[in-house]
């Protein structure tokens, strides 16, 4: 029943139904490097990319690819791409469109992690990432010019909580000829970016889709609702010939298979030469935490709004970083795009600052101190020190980083036992 649009089923069915040999439900976990071609004839075809078929597991294997159909479809995307992490996702995703002397315009609202990626190391391979406030949606109009190739952004960022315009960006960028990618990792099945207007979507698959701590993935979904050979002059890498592929034209090359320009270079160019595959391993994990993601974005929801009502009224708490405790124009937005819930992650500033947190951090008992977010357990962490520590103050700050913010990100205990570890952590951070 792939041909449902319910979550619920899609992440049980989407992709796979029974191996055709065995009749094995579960996803066979097919841990080889490489696939015997039929003939010579088979093999030139499948390089030619006239067939789509297996090679070699660093571009392609029959466990991953069930991954990637399964959250194609969850996304309402046209094809997917499965990488070695969410990092090096959010680094394909720009890599693809992006060469030296192009720009990118990002959100200010970041993980640590892609914050440095984008400021530091891509700019040592000559792109530019502008970042601007996402508060005002043009500000990205602003910063664009005859070289942006893309706008990035985050839809629940992590640590800032402040839900990212999608539609009202994404429709700036369009006529330009500039696709918004969105990183969803911190609101799977809470909303679909590519609803809204988003031309790719990317994963930390680590996160909330794999869910229980043991496997890094990340994740590219493309749309299939952009059209790259409408503005050729500003998708270069889409629209001319590529010298690593025999002179291939991705938006023509690609016309028998489908909209799928963009996941089929990324695939063929970027990950056969960076090779940052995804083990079969690891893809058979995250599909076992996909098939209960559903269910389990219902409790973090549930359990993190009890967390954030539950903070709002202790005295050590000064601010509370919740979408429910949002006002104006950013819970308007946090109410538009988020209809499952305000998500699984809470921030909170402490009253005493610095020294406060790091006093919170050592008193918790049952919540993990631990650098991941979406995890069935309860985690906990100090940004200043740890995720966000390598930018400067001023970056810190335009992240939502303070010296007394402490992210939380809220698993699936009963609700009256994180309360009791936090409030006797919170007396302990109070004295």
């Amino acid at each position: 029943m792939t041909n449902s649009r319910h979550p619920e089923t899609l992440s049980l069915h989407a992709g796979w139904r029974a191996d055709a040999t065995t009749g094995s439900v579960a996803v066979p976990i097919h841990q080889t490097t490489s696939y015997q071609f039929r003939d010579t004839e088979h093999a030139s075809n499948l390089f030619a990319l006239k067939e789509l078929g297996n090679i070699y597991t660093r571009i392609g294997n029959p466990t991953v690819d069930v991954l990637e159909q399964r959250i194609a479809a969850l996304e309402g995307g046209a094809a997917a791409l499965a990488v070695s992490s969410g990092q090096a996702a959010s680094a394909f995703a720009i890599q693809n469109l992006a060469r030296a002397g192009d720009n990118v315009v990002s959100s200010t609202d970041l993980y640590g992690g892609t914050w440095n990626l984008f400021a530091h190391t891509l700019k040592d391979q000559g792109i530019e990432v502008r970042f601007v406030d996402p508060s005002d949606p043009q500000a990205f109009a602003r910063a664009t010019d005859d070289r942006t190739r893309a706008y990035y952004a985050e839809t629940l960022p992590n640590p800032k909580l402040a839900v990212f315009p999608i539609k009202e960006v994404a429709d700036i960028g369009r006529p330009l000829g500039i696709p918004l990618i969105v990183d969803n990792t911190a609101a799977p099945i809470l909303t679909r970016p590519l609803d809204h207007g988003a031309a790719v979507v990317v994963y930390s698959g680590t996160k909330y889709l794999g869910g229980h701590g043991t496997s890094i993935a990340g994740l590219i979904v493309d749309g299939g609702n952009f059209d790259w050979a409408a503005h050729p002059g500003r998708q270069p890498a889409l629209n001319t010939p590529d010298p690593s592929y025999h002179g291939a034209v991705w938006v023509e090359a690609v016309k028998p298979i489908g909209p799928v320009a963009y996941i089929i270079k990324a695939r063929t160019t970027l990950l056969r030469d960076l090779g940052s595959a995804l083990s079969p391993f690891n893809a058979f994990l995250i599909l076992q935490g996909i098939e209960t993601v559903t269910l389990r974005m219902e409790r973090h929801v549930k359990n993190a709004q009890a967390v954030a009502d539950f903070l709002a009224k202790r005295p050590e708490v000064a601010k509370v970083i919740h979408p429910s405790q949002q006002k104006g124009e950013t819970r308007r937005r946090a109410d538009a795009y988020l209809k499952g819930g305000y998500g699984g992650l809470v921030g909170f500033e402490l009253t005493a600052g610095r020294e406060a947190g790091r006093r919170f951090i050592d008193s918790l008992k049952l919540l993990y101190h631990v650098a991941n977010i979406g995890d069935a357990r309860s985690l906990a962490i100090h940004p200043a020190s740890t995720t966000h520590s390598q930018l400067s103050a001023e970056e810190q700050l335009a992240t939502g980083v303070s010296d007394g913010y402490v992210r939380l990100s809220i698993g699936l205990e009963h609700i009256d036992d994180i309360l009791a570890d936090l409030a006797q952590a919170l007396d302990a951070a109070g004295k």
